[in-house]
């Protein structure tokens, strides 16, 4: 029986995403717009929260989203009745994630000498998002109540990639034995470098915090 062909892979399939990614990383320096890369499940709370952390900013800073899904505009369309800022929709064509080239087709769309801030909404999944680097200054994703504490141990390389983790309906933590310090406990052995920060995007609890950390952030890239 003839041997099996073994093909050893030199570049990483990802090589040219991530050499993208870095340019338009780059590019948005040099102009001086931050992007945030926000990614969670279906039904964390994405929308909600930035419904929430928006309204905190807009008066301070220029905010503009780009709201990825398979299909539909409803979170474009909610985003821009709720707020009053700049809102578009791309639609993946079926892909679960946005990639690089993708996100800069998006911004093509975006006024962006009028913007100090854009935030993508990733597509919702904890697999496919946490693979592709889009060209953000930062990632964060939003963890909520009900999916429980352990989804860090699960999906190790969305908790891995994040800088900030937000955990959300913390008002209904009683009624899923959602433990906070196991969460914490989980986060830290994935990224000791995250911030993890509870709130209640229904309630507003906590968003503020999420706000002031957004706030700098968005400060310090400008510099």
């Amino acid at each position: 029986m003839d041997a099996v062909k073994v093909i050893e892979i030199k570049k990483s399939v990802f090589a040219d995403n991530d050499e993208d990614a870095a340019k338009l990383r780059k590019e948005l320096k040099q102009k001086g717009v931050y992007l945030l890369n926000l990614m969670s499940s279906p039904g964390s709370g994405k929308t909600t929260t930035l419904i929430r952390l928006i309204n905190l900013l807009k008066d301070r800073i220029r905010i503009a989203v780009m709201e990825a899904d398979i299909d539909s505009d409803v979170d474009a369309v909610k985003i821009r009745e709720a707020t009053g800022i700049p809102s578009i929709q791309l639609h993946t064509g079926g892909m679960c994630h946005l990639d690089a080239e993708m996100t800069r087709q998006g911004l093509d769309n975006v006024p962006l000498d009028g913007v100090d801030l854009v935030i993508l909404e990733n597509v919702g999944n904890l697999v496919c998002p946490a693979e592709f680097d889009t060209g953000a200054v930062r990632n964060a994703m939003i963890l909520s109540v009900p999916e429980g504490h352990d989804k860090p141990l699960k999906y190790p390389l969305m908790f891995s990639i994040c800088d900030m983790v937000v955990i959300n309906k913390m008002d209904v933590a009683p009624y899923f034995d959602f433990d906070l310090e196991k969460c914490r406990e989980y986060v830290r052995l994935r990224n000791p470098r995250a911030k993890v920060l509870p709130i209640c995007a229904k309630t507003g609890e906590g968003v503020e915090a999420l706000a002031d950390w957004l706030l700098g952030e968005v400060r310090a890239w400008k510099e």
